[in-house]
């Protein structure tokens, strides 16, 4: 199922669209200047022009609009996700930072009613904040259908590097919608705008976040319902020939005893990556030192690797 829906090398990248970024890369894959127009230069001669008006409470409109249907989670949507175009954004604080992202709270909500839901809004970072230094293995496998981005990505160059976070977002989002509508316990993604993703907060509803596996202290955790969770999750991967690619205690968070996966841009096709049952293997075996330590009998650890070789049909 995976694989139809994200083609070889995983879609998220090869439906990247190159005209989403305007540049002057030449034929070596250096980027040259970009041409763009400002605000003012635009409207200077027209002062009948008029300026959008910002809601009265609230930092934005919401954004629901500007997505795309292909931008939006998959249907049937839960119910809490709030679409009336009437309703605003209000950002919250920030939840975590990370090397490629950061990820803040958000609340949209209707003004006037009841109707309001809290998210988490992941924003990947402009090329001068970014580290991506995972790109390479896990762009293994991954071939882009523009030469021209296909040079500039590998040379690092710095229209490279915008393409490559637009991918990262991109991949993520649909990975999450895939994930999502296949029952792995990961966020619901609301929509993609540009390199931000609105997605389900994990948390309870005065906007405290999930604590990551990693924070759990022992009287908390069940672990053996947490790694039967777990290993359902990473089965269903398997078995499209899948694997999470960077899996820990700490992109994996627990609210009231459900189990939830997060930052999947990275998914790793494990047949078209030569790399793929490494990676597999490494993703069980990190978080599984986790439930080690809290009791879980080691041989389960092998035991689930095996099994999701053999759901990857790996031998």
């Amino acid at each position: 199922m995976y694989r139809d829906a994200f083609g070889s090398g995983f879609a998220g990248f090869d439906g990247y669209d190159s005209a989403d970024y305007t540049d002057n890369t030449d034929e070596a894959g250096n980027a040259g200047s970009f041409d763009y127009d400002t605000h003012d230069e635009r409207h200077a001669a027209d002062e009948s022009v008029p300026v959008a008006d910002g809601p009265a409470e609230g930092d934005r409109w919401s954004t629901w609009d500007q997505s795309t249907p292909t931008e939006k989670g998959p249907e049937p949507r839960p119910a809490w996700v709030v679409t009336e175009l009437a309703a605003v954004d209000t950002e919250l604080g920030l939840v975590k930072t990370g090397k490629e992202a950061d990820v803040f709270l958000l609340e949209r909500g209707v003004p006037g009613t009841g109707r309001r839901t809290l998210m988490a809004a992941k924003r990947y970072r402009d090329a001068q904040h970014r580290m991506f230094h995972r790109d390479s293995g896990y762009l293994e496998g991954r071939r882009h259908k523009e030469s021209r981005v296909a040079r500039a990505m590998a040379k690092r160059t710095a229209f490279g590097k915008e393409a490559i976070a637009g991918q990262w977002a991109a991949a993520e989002f649909t990975a999450l919608c895939r994930l999502w509508s296949a029952g792995v316990a990961v966020p619901y993604p609301v929509q993609i705008t540009g390199t931000e993703i609105l997605m389900e907060f994990v948390g309870d509803e005065n906007g405290t976040a999930a604590p990551r596996l990693a924070q759990l202290r022992a009287e908390e955790a069940d672990v053996e319902d947490l790694w039967d969770q777990l290993g359902r999750s990473l089965s269903v991967l398997a078995g499209d020939g899948y694997a999470h690619g960077d899996l820990s205690a700490y992109n994996i968070l627990v609210h009231d005893g459900r189990l939830v996966i997060i930052d999947v841009p990275q998914i790793v096709d494990i047949v078209a990556n030569p790399r793929g049952s490494s990676f597999l293997e490494r993703d069980v075996r990190n978080v599984g030192a986790w439930f080690v330590s809290r009791g879980l009998p080691e041989q389960r650890v092998g035991e689930l690797v095996e099994a999701l070789r053999f759901d990857a049909r790996l031998g």
